[in-house]
């Protein structure tokens, strides 16, 4: 059961819609994907494997984005079936250089344009409530298809942009133009 102030925040988080998926405020169910990543090698790009605990830690801070900032990851489920595919929003932890599109999904949605159509609509979404000249994505350089997905959505390596580590690749979303 949702506490009273819970609800409240959770009812305070936009809901967004792209084609066949909703975003919406990240739920408690939602950490279970989490947990399964985090186990598993494909964290190898997020840091490395992580305990329950530590994946708590991670998505919790992540989660709690939105009452310290007005933004943060909105939980991503199939409209059809509700099943929770992942994780897209804006990320901004105490070493990122600013806000963040990132991207999270199950290994079910993987390779199926879930994080793309996600994305585009995060995109939209912080066109038209924040006025920020860009958003970044921060990427590891062995991340391929992460680097592939940044650009497919419009964005542009950009070496200039600070990254959390000095070897990342920043991929510049210019967010003053029309969407794609």
């Amino acid at each position: 059961m949702m506490l009273p102030v819970a609800r409240q925040i959770s009812d305070a988080i936009p809901v967004l819609r792209s084609g066949g998926l909703i975003l919406r405020a990240p739920r408690l169910s939602d950490f279970d994907a989490w947990v399964g990543f985090y186990a598993s090698p494909r964290s190898a790009f997020e840091g490395g494997r992580k305990s329950r605990a530590e994946a708590w830690s991670h998505w919790a801070a992540d989660v709690a984005l939105w009452t310290l900032k007005g933004y943060g990851p909105f939980g991503v489920e199939d409209a059809a079936t509700g099943r929770h595919l992942g994780e897209v929003g804006i990320y901004h932890g105490e070493t990122y250089p600013g806000p963040e599109l990132g991207w999270f999904v199950t290994p079910e949605a993987e390779g199926k344009g879930v994080a793309f159509a996600a994305a585009q609509a995060v995109l939209a979404w912080v066109r038209a409530s924040f006025d920020w000249p860009h958003i970044t994505s921060i990427i590891e350089p062995e991340n391929a298809r992460s680097i592939a997905l940044g650009l497919r959505l419009g964005g542009v390596i950009d070496p200039t942009l600070p990254g959390i580590d000095p070897t990342d690749v920043v991929i510049r979303h210019d967010l003053r133009r029309a969407s794609a």
